[in-house]
């Protein structure tokens, strides 16, 4: 694929004046090396596309992240790093080796951007982010911590403490007796992450996300667990060795972020996702959590490539709401559309962690499976209702709302979104007014730009 700085973008329609910033994305963007391919959707080599937009017009950069994984199949002409669902093919010997002494991390950070502290990171589920340089795309490289957290797995998808400046994540410690570990990270410390609160688990749950609310941190534990002796022993990929358990239901456990005790436990039936959307605190002390639900984790097998590339049925995504009442321990769960919806995001900044009302996401209207991601949502989460954008042929890439600065209205502002063009063999910066859902504009990429998974627009 080829890469561009600073391409000036034809542009149709008329974006806001006040709109003015930089959209940073992240995604895999190269599936093949030498003669073989990776498996997995989640495992291609990381890039970064940036979309300038301001007074001036809108512009396109990309670059590949300069990884070890991209380092060495570029150097070897061969899959050398294992990822989320490919093997490198190590001997029996190599897999014993690890008993010892781990693998080294493939620093493959192809899920989201976060910025923080200072530095521009890319991030995966390996704990180890990839700094780069947003002004040339650049890579920094990967970021050690300066701790003694020792842990394998994170998520992409860290959590600014509401009211605070602080990173809040949770990580996964493998061992005989394994380890959930929820920890901060300061803006003027960055590479320190102090532990908050841990928990001891037999067979970890995988899980992408995590939910934050003023009080607590929450995991969501769906019944899709691993036994760590597994990952060193059976010579599968990282996400093969997991297992779907569903009599064991789902697991929610609130820490306090204060003192980091659980303030409760609660059981849900069983589900799984990749996201939540948000999550906040009832006057009452209830506290609710919403998220974009699948009855089981097949959508991890429908995005194997060969699946994808044979154009197979993809299960959706339905908000689902969970509310814990710690008073009687009732766990209820409800549906809040029947509207597909996955790759959620909100008015971050403003409603993260507290009540709300709008959600927008990526969906399919055969809501059967039957096509992949082919529209853009708009859920009020009060009333159900949605509003849908979509055009033939064409595939809409995460949601990112960006706030109108003298508006408060909570769905004051625009949606971004890139939208992959199959028809044309091209891609276009979308930009789609957040209240009413109609196009204002569109800056069209003189290549597809790789249907990628999450980004950030930041006011530089």
């Amino acid at each position: 694929m080829r890469e561009y700085e600073d391409l000036a973008l034809p542009v149709e329609g008329t974006p806001p004046q006040w709109l003015s910033g930089t959209l940073l994305r992240n995604g895999p963007a190269c599936f093949e090396v030498g003669e073989r391919s990776y498996r997995h959707w989640f495992d291609g080599h990381a890039m970064i596309h940036r979309f300038r937009v301001g007074a001036d017009g809108v512009s396109y950069s990309n670059r590949y992240l300069e990884t070890p994984a991209r380092s060495a199949a570029l150097a070897n002409g061969r899959i050398t790093y294992g990822e989320f669902a490919t093997d490198p093919c190590r001997s029996i010997f190599q897999r014993l080796f690890t008993l010892f002494t781990p693998p080294p991390p493939s620093g493959n950070a192809n899920v989201s951007v976060v910025p923080f502290g200072g530095r521009t990171l890319a991030l995966t589920e390996s704990t180890l982010p990839v700094e780069f340089e947003p002004g040339t795309l650049k890579t920094v490289g990967v970021v050690n911590h300066e701790d003694r957290l020792a842990s394998q797995v994170t998520t992409a998808h860290p959590h600014l403490e509401p009211g605070g400046d602080s990173l809040v994540n949770y990580s996964v410690r493998f061992g005989r007796v394994s380890r959930y570990l929820i920890h901060r990270q300061h803006p003027h410390a960055d590479s320190v992450r102090e532990l908050i609160a841990e928990k001891q688990t037999a067979k970890p749950s995988y899980m992408h996300s995590f939910a934050i609310t003023p009080t607590y941190a929450v995991l969501v534990e769906f019944p899709y667990r691993i036994n760590p002796l597994a990952l060193l022993l059976s010579g599968r990929p990282f996400i093969e060795n997991y297992r779907w358990q569903p009599a064991d239901g789902t697991r929610i456990t609130l820490f306090s972020l204060a003192d980091g005790s659980v303030a409760g436990e609660y059981e849900a039936p069983a589900m799984f996702a990749f996201h939540h959307i948000n999550a906040y605190e009832e006057e009452g002390g209830a506290v609710v959590m919403d998220l974009c639900a699948y009855p089981d984790p097949e959508i991890i097998q429908a995005l194997y490539l060969d699946r994808l590339r044979a154009a197979g049925p993809v299960p959706q995504a339905l908000p689902t709401r969970l509310r814990v009442d710690p008073g009687t321990g009732e766990v209820t769960v409800t549906r809040l559309t029947e509207e597909p919806l996955e790759l959620p995001r909100i008015d971050y900044r403003r409603r993260n962690g507290l009540p709300y009302r709008y959600a927008y996401g990526v969906g399919s209207r055969d809501r059967r499976g039957g096509n992949f991601v082919d529209q853009l949502v708009r859920l009020d989460v009060g009333s159900g209702t949605t509003l849908t954008w979509c055009e033939e042929d064409c595939h809409p890439g995460e949601p990112v709302f960006v706030p109108a600065p003298e508006s408060r209205d909570e769905d004051g502002g625009v949606i971004l979104s890139v939208v992959l063009d199959a028809k044309a063999q091209s891609s276009y910066l979308l930009v789609l007014d957040a209240a009413s859902f109609t196009e204002l504009a569109r800056a069209r990429v003189p290549q597809p730009v790789p249907f990628g998974f999450h980004g950030v627009f930041t006011g530089r």
